[in-house]
């Protein structure tokens, strides 16, 4: 089977860019939701902007249609990361250049064209690495449709892996203050929560650390209060570098709250991302793996989950060969092509790497629905809930997938 013709159409993504760098700056005003500022990382004309996506169709030769949506990031343009993605910047070259690469493709195994498409080079660089996410989502999408199989199916056939036969655990990403949000994921059971996001240290984590303690005992408490007797969630929290930040990098103070944090989650288990980001990939590695051992020698039972400077296939191998962390977020849209992500969730399960299958509140319902598949092909410790930040939607998404495959796939057991 054969791609007939592309076709590419703007829309919106799953949330906003958010500009890191200048949010941490001190110099960018709240204003709401918004930051009254310059923007200073790549690709932002505002500090704080609505996102946008370009949608992949390719259109087989029989006549079905194979989707991809091209997403970034919501922290676009900081450790690593390429520019922030606006589709008008790209959709036109999208429609003819790579429209042209696409075209004639024969899509009866889905590596070895994502494998190419990922190559592909234009002006002596690689694309974005949005385009080629959605590129190879419409490829892994059209090769499903090809052979009438589910999308979890070409993997597994290609790769190798085996297919759950249980839903993978979702980690479900909400507002930190939200607390009603909190009530409904508690009382849907979801096994990780509630992410949450603690970029600022005054104002999210507090000087002394109160903040993010208090947050953590609320947690714990309200779990406690409104849950099932026999209902054991991790606690999870997104902290963007700020602990590095109030303790100018030094492990063994920030060891020390952890310990502390720790104890505030009382009997469910903590997790915590990145804690620390350092200038450097090099630093980020060797202040992670020392934390991780001060920890194990303190005996404080929490989970490092390493994401900023971890972003590509090479990177999750660095990460792991230094055993910098218990586990690295797989963050779909940085791998760019998703067979990078396949080979990443793979290659962490082979290598003792906790591996969680993640991505950004920034990207669709349908790179959703396709990184649903690659968990139940691959079986990542537990997958991040998108798109946006609402939870009950990503939620939806992700479990209605999962349960739709599993069904069809049982059947044809």
């Amino acid at each position: 089977m054969k791609v007939k013709e592309v076709i590419c159409a703007a829309g919106r993504s799953g949330y906003m860019h958010r500009d890191l760098a200048a949010i941490k700056s001190g110099k960018a005003i709240p204003d709401g939701s918004l930051y009254k500022g310059k923007p200073l990382s790549p690709g932002f004309t505002h500090i704080i902007e609505p996102a946008t996506i370009i949608s992949m169709m390719l259109v087989l030769e029989d006549g079905q249609i194979a989707f991809g949506d091209c997403a970034d990031v919501i922290l676009a343009g900081v450790a690593g990361r390429d520019p922030a993605f606006n589709a008008r910047d790209h959709i036109d070259y999208v429609r003819s250049e790579v429209a042209a690469a696409l075209c004639g493709r024969d899509v009866a195994q889905f590596k070895p064209q994502a494998e190419e498409m990922d190559r592909y080079m234009r002006d002596g660089k690689r694309l974005h690495t949005a385009i080629r996410y959605g590129v190879s989502q419409a490829l892994l999408h059209a090769t499903a449709l090809s052979r009438k199989e589910t999308m979890a199916e070409v993997i597994a056939r290609e790769y190798g892996s085996t297919i759950a036969t249980a839903p993978i655990p979702i980690l479900a990403s909400c507002h930190k203050d939200d607390h009603g949000q909190l009530d409904r994921v508690i009382l849907k059971r979801v096994e990780l929560l509630p992410h949450a996001s603690f970029q600022i240290v005054a104002e999210h984590v507090g000087l002394q650390g109160e903040k993010l303690m208090a947050f953590v005992r609320r947690v714990a408490g309200r779990i406690k209060e409104i849950g099932d007797a026999d209902y054991r969630p991790r606690i999870h929290v997104d902290l963007y570098g700020t602990l590095g930040e109030l303790f100018s990098m030094q492990i063994e103070p920030l060891a020390d709250y952890l310990g502390k944090l720790r104890q505030e989650a009382g009997s469910y288990h903590l997790l915590v991302e990145s804690p620390m980001i350092a200038a450097t990939q090099s630093e980020q590695i060797e202040k992670f793996h020392g934390l991780r051992e001060l920890l194990k020698e303190k005996g404080i039972d929490v989970g490092l989950i390493a994401d900023e400077w971890c972003n590509t296939l090479a990177d999750i191998k660095l990460f792991t060969a230094a055993a910098a962390a218990d586990f690295v977020q797989i963050k779909t849209p940085d791998l760019g092509s998703i067979h990078n992500t396949i080979e990443a969730v793979l290659y962490c399960k082979a290598n003792g790497m906790g591996a969680c299958l993640g991505g950004t509140a920034n990207e669709t319902d349908h790179s959703t629905r396709i990184s649903t598949h690659m968990g139940l092909a691959c079986q990542p410790d537990f997958m991040l809930s998108k798109p946006g930040l609402g939870a009950d939607e990503a939620l939806m998404i992700q479990t209605n997938e999962m349960a739709r495959t599993l069904a069809i796939l049982q059947t044809r057991r």
